[in-house]
């Protein structure tokens, strides 16, 4: 059964910060009205007469009705406007066979069925869906005297061009990643999804930032109750802005104590659709290219798109490598310190002699020395991330072998604690989820106390923890270790190794799909 997030109880919606200052202020002037001159008004009050307000005024043909259209500089299409707004407007005008009606709704209903050729358009009778639509792209058209106003969906704002994910490099794949318009993001999963049953939900999130949120799932093969679940997390969040879907993740994740991630974001629309048609959900927020995929196992984070893409042999002998990068970037430093300080004998004489000889004059305890190698490690990484990339990768090359060789030569740390370190940077960059990776950095250091206190039997005590909470960390309601933890023998074929693409008939056991076959049960 799920575990219930928060409480049992629901939060109250809260109403729109435009609606709350109509309610506060109780001012009639608020108040959408049939005059034209007035609306005018209310919108510069509310709206604070802002410099980049497009207001155009007209007289619609011998009728002397005064018309208006308002939008935003810069979020409309303005060569939208001159030629299905404005132009078609002035067509009706100067067409002498066009008999303009004389009463304003009749006008606002010719505007509407037959003068207007923009696809998406709308009426409203209600300021604050008016507003909203206004400062989301849209423009809104007033006739003097008319109960409606006419939205027209000109959105029309800049966006960055399709580029090849950074963070998610593959050498065999495809190369277009997700960009900061939800719109041209949903475009990129229906590319690759024909199904008629995929579904996108949207919603509104954020008093203040009204950000546009979408949930993307294919309804014939999503579980109903984890469809709900996501919806009744997504309802609870009432804040005043969403400015990234970090804010979603961290706001309906089930353990927010836990340093490993619930939830997994990727710039990847082939992973995005992938997990779609595994039987996940995916959450798109506007205004970045990071969509939200739950839930997750610590599989599939440890997972690559390219281990479908390339034979099965290829992706399950990457996948293994990744593990074993795994096992390193945590444990690497711990039992380094575990063997030279409690555990000498279980080393090699050779080696054991060898490192000996290299630690020779070294004034610090290798928990001390591993510590200020690894912090050090940290820090070299956190700066390459936050400088330009081509200072960046200079100061993480040169750094490292900068003060590696410098401290070496000082005889603050020894040449095997160094190879360590850049054996345990390097199993950490073969991590495919940046996230997980940085969970895996920080059990690090609680490895490395305990191999420092209790030797040997530390390290294993930290990873018999990890997994007692790895067992009871789940993602929505879902089991994190699944399919090891519960058993689901069905899913070993796509966990650890990858089978042929032919033996993968079946959906994930664990997601309790409503269609669980990926093929016929006549394939080879």
């Amino acid at each position: 059964m799920m575990r219930r997030f928060l409480s049992q109880r629901r939060k109250k919606k809260t109403p729109s910060l435009i609606t709350q200052r109509l309610q506060q202020r109780n001012d009639p002037a608020l108040v959408l009205t049939t005059s034209l001159q007035q609306n005018l008004e209310t919108f510069k009050t509310v709206l604070g007469s802002p410099h980049d307000l497009l207001l155009r005024s007209f007289t619609i043909g011998n009728t002397n009705h005064s018309c208006a259209v308002i939008a935003i500089d810069g979020l409309a299409n303005c060569d939208m406007l001159d030629t299905q707004v404005l132009g078609q407007i002035q067509l009706m005008i100067s067409t002498a066979s066009k008999v303009v009606p004389t009463e304003p709704d009749e006008i606002v209903r010719m505007l509407y069925e037959e003068v207007l050729t923009v696809v998406e358009i709308s009426k409203a009778t209600d300021l604050t869906k008016v507003l909203e639509g206004i400062l989301s792209g849209d423009t809104a058209i007033f006739v003097d005297g008319a109960t409606e106003v006419i939205i027209v969906d000109s959105k029309g704002w800049k966006t960055r061009a399709i580029e090849e994910p950074v963070s998610e490099g593959l050498v065999r794949g495809p190369r277009d990643g997700f960009t900061e318009s939800i719109r041209d993001n949903t475009v990129h999963i229906r590319r690759r999804i024909k199904d008629p049953n995929l579904r996108f939900e949207g919603s509104i999130i954020g008093r203040r930032s009204r950000t546009d949120v979408i949930i993307a799932y294919i309804e014939n093969i999503a579980d109903p109750e984890l469809l709900n679940e996501v919806r009744r997390r997504i309802s609870t969040i009432d804040v005043d802005e969403i400015e990234e879907s970090g804010f979603i993740e961290q706001w309906i994740e089930d353990d927010f104590l836990s340093p490993f991630p619930q939830i997994h974001n990727t710039e990847r629309p082939d992973k995005v659709s992938g997990a779609l048609f595994q039987g996940r959900i995916a959450i798109l927020v506007d205004g970045t290219p990071m969509v939200l995929i739950l839930p997750v196992t610590i599989g599939l984070l440890l997972h690559s798109p390219e281990d479908y893409y390339e034979r099965w042999i290829v992706g399950s002998l990457a996948r293994l490598l990744r593990y074993l990068a795994a096992f390193l970037a945590v444990y690497s430093p711990a039992f380094y310190i575990a063997l030279v300080t409690f555990h000498p004998g279980l080393i090699p004489s050779d080696l054991a002699f060898s490192i000996a000889a290299t630690r020779d004059g070294v004034p610090f305890p290798a928990f001390v020395e591993a510590i200020m190698m690894v912090t050090t490690m940290e820090l070299l990484q956190e700066a390459g991330l936050r400088l330009p990339k081509p200072i960046g990768q200079t100061i993480g090359i040169v750094g490292g072998l900068v003060i590696g060789d410098a401290a070496v030569s000082a005889g603050i740390v020894s040449p095997v604690m160094v190879i360590v370190v850049a054996l345990t940077a390097i199993a950490s960059f073969a991590i495919p989820s940046y996230h997980l990776a940085i969970a895996f950095r920080m059990i690090r250091f609680f490895a490395m106390f305990m191999a420092a206190i209790f030797g040997i039997y530390g390290v294993v005590l930290s990873f018999i923890a990890i997994m007692i909470h790895l067992s009871n960390l789940t993602s929505i309601g879902y089991p994190y270790l699944a399919p090891l933890a519960p058993h689901m023998p069905r899913d070993w074929k796509d966990m650890i190794l990858r089978a042929p693409v032919t033996f993968l008939k079946t959906r994930p056991d664990a997601l309790h799909t409503k269609d669980e076959n990926r093929m016929s049960t006549g394939g080879s």
